[in-house]
């Protein structure tokens, strides 16, 4: 079996990872007092909350936000790896806004594809999509994902998970963003 491979730190990520690492420890009192069966999973909600305080949560499907939790929890606890959320759930208006948005930037709406997707195609919309953030986070998710059922999905965005349960950990081959011609060597559009 491989060995994961090992992803260094720069040195502000890794004073990142060992302070919110410090506080998970110093809350696990706590926890243990709130909910003893999950007192690691509260501390490390916690200490991430403190770390990026503007995470939203809310609009996931449960299945996305255990998988997301239990994935977190991991990297964290395990590997000292921070896992982050920028943008979750998104309610249709506002993803169409975003659509929309990018259509007038980038001049039409096939090139918008490649950046936004419509509400009906948006893994946003159906709270299945994760961001997540630091590139180092990704990249640990990336290689432990398969376990929780996320998976990246777009070679273009490093950032972009979604949780797919259909797959049951079996590896989930990414494909180009919508509006990518597979055919096309240096990415041109369709």
């Amino acid at each position: 079996m491989n060995e994961p491979r090992t992803i260094p730190l720069r040195p502000r990520d890794r004073l990142f990872a060992a302070v919110t690492l410090v506080l998970a420890v110093l809350l696990l009192p706590v926890g243990f007092v709130r909910r003893p069966g999950h007192a690691r999973e509260l501390a490390c909600r916690w200490a991430l909350g403190m770390r990026f305080p503007a995470e939203d949560l809310t609009g996931l499907t449960d299945g996305a936000m255990a998988a997301f939790t239990a994935a977190r929890t991991e990297a964290l606890w395990r590997h000292g790896r921070l896992v982050g959320l920028t943008s979750g759930y998104r309610d249709p208006q506002v993803q169409q806004r975003l659509f929309d948005e990018e259509v007038r930037r980038s001049g039409s709406p096939a090139s918008a594809r490649m950046l936004v997707l419509p509400p009906a195609e948006s893994g946003h919309v159906k709270g299945i999509a994760l961001d997540v953030r630091p590139r180092e986070g990704a990249r640990w998710l990336e290689e432990h994902g398969a376990r929780y059922d996320l998976y990246r999905v777009y070679d273009n965005e490093w950032w972009h998970f979604e949780h797919r349960p259909d797959r049951r950990g079996t590896p989930l081959p990414r494909r180009p963003h919508p509006g990518v011609n597979p055919m096309a060597e240096n990415g041109d559009q369709v």
